[in-house]
């Protein structure tokens, strides 16, 4: 072989190898582009130790997956497509110790499962009770499934939690769930257009945004469900947390679980939270309200002010001796839910391996009032077309020594 054609051949082979190099460079760059922000949330080194792959699945015809958000404090937060759950939350501790700190599962089984019904869930269309599943508007009357009791509870048989929604990572730190709640589902009227965007902020802060519009009246009273220990899920009762409520009056329910419709001052009563206490401290305390409820399970009204920078009155405040772990709610919703999680009782093994134990977590929900729609006095929860609903709740978490 002559010199010239040696040389030519081989120049033409380099060539050939860069041009593949090149393409599958620029092919891989592109995927880079499209996808990532999903490999960074696949990713199998998160602080919760959740496996991504747990929550693949296919419901009702929708794929599910896990939703990760992340802030530059190391607060981590994590979401399933699947009732908008959140499933684990990452946040220190004074000493800089993080703790998973709301209860739940490892997998979507966990979640599906009768006992895994409301953890970490968006509640809807409406949230909490509506008694005998009835309410009417304008005259129309409309039933509800009766799931609790005699009650309507959470949304009815297969509620907002229990449905695939479409997901959207909008930034490391932001995720958005939408969906289409059809005319007549659970017996709701209406083709309910819902929107809820989750966000972590650089201030510690998980904010959820709801919003709806709907094309024929009908009732909304969305909230979210998760469950928290403070000292990390699984680690005990929360009797010891120390708990704040800024409200002055509650509404207390029949042997139903209906509010009677009367607005109770808490004053002397077990149900005062206006200074921080305990939660466990007049648990036992002779009170006809506890006969129903097991313990705290109520709706408080809460007071309109203070309000923080972006209008949001205080609603609560949790702190957990031990580990200093604070967390504040902030709302603009007229009325929040103190459950201490009385139905609880160690049969659920949560992502650590430990038993959800009687009073294992306490759930704070912001809402409208319960059976609003059949209380005259109580702030309505009608939706008209052309209306907008929008609701605005805030947990923000800190330290304190």
């Amino acid at each position: 072989m002559s010199t010239p054609i040696k040389y030519f051949k081989r120049y033409v082979f380099v060539i050939c190898i860069l041009l593949i190099s090149c393409s599958h460079k620029k092919h891989n760059s592109n995927r880079i582009d499209s996808i990532s922000v999903q490999d960074k949330i696949e990713s199998p080194h998160l602080k919760s130790k959740i496996n991504p792959e747990n929550f693949e699945a296919v419901i009702d015809g929708e794929k599910t997956r896990l939703f990760v958000l992340n802030n530059k404090n190391g607060l981590e937060a994590t979401f399933t497509n699947f009732g908008q759950r959140l499933v684990s939350l990452m946040v220190p501790d004074k000493n800089g110790v993080f703790e998973d700190v709301v209860l739940g599962f490892s997998n979507l089984e966990g979640y599906q499962s009768a006992r895994g019904n409301y953890f970490g869930a968006i509640i809807g269309r409406y949230s909490n009770r509506i008694a005998n599943g009835e309410f009417s508007i304008d005259g129309v009357s409309y039933q509800l499934a009766v799931n609790n009791g005699g009650n309507h509870i959470h949304g009815g048989n297969k509620g907002f939690n229990n449905v695939v929604w479409k997901g959207e990572q909008q930034s490391n730190n932001e995720v958005e769930f939408t969906r289409i709640s059809s005319n007549m589902e659970e017996g709701y009227p209406g083709n309910l257009n819902v929107r809820v965007n989750y966000k972590l902020t650089e201030d510690n802060e998980l904010q959820i945004n709801y919003y709806a519009t709907t094309d024929k009246s009908t009732i909304v009273n969305l909230t979210n469900h998760s469950f928290f220990n403070l000292a990390g899920e699984g680690k005990g009762n929360v009797n010891n947390h120390l708990l704040t409520i800024n409200a002055d009056f509650f509404t207390p329910v029949n042997n139903n679980l209906i509010p009677t419709g009367v607005l109770e001052n808490v004053e002397d009563t077990p149900f005062d939270f206006t200074i921080e206490k305990a939660i466990g401290r007049d648990l036992d305390l002779e009170n006809e309200q506890f006969n129903y409820t097991k313990g705290y399970d109520h709706n408080f009204v809460l007071n309109n002010s203070p309000k923080n920078e972006q209008g949001l009155i205080f609603a609560a405040k949790v702190v957990e001796p031990k580990s200093g772990r604070v967390m504040e709610v902030y709302t603009n919703e007229p009325g929040i839910q103190f459950y201490e999680s009385n139905f609880l009782d160690g049969v659920a093994i949560g992502k650590s391996g430990k038993p959800y134990v009687f009073r294992g977590a306490i759930c704070l929900e912001t809402q409208h009032f319960p059976n609003s729609p059949n209380q005259s006095n109580f702030l309505s929860t009608l939706l008209k077309p052309n209306q907008i609903y929008s609701s605005t709740t805030v947990y923000k978490f800190s330290t304190q020594n």
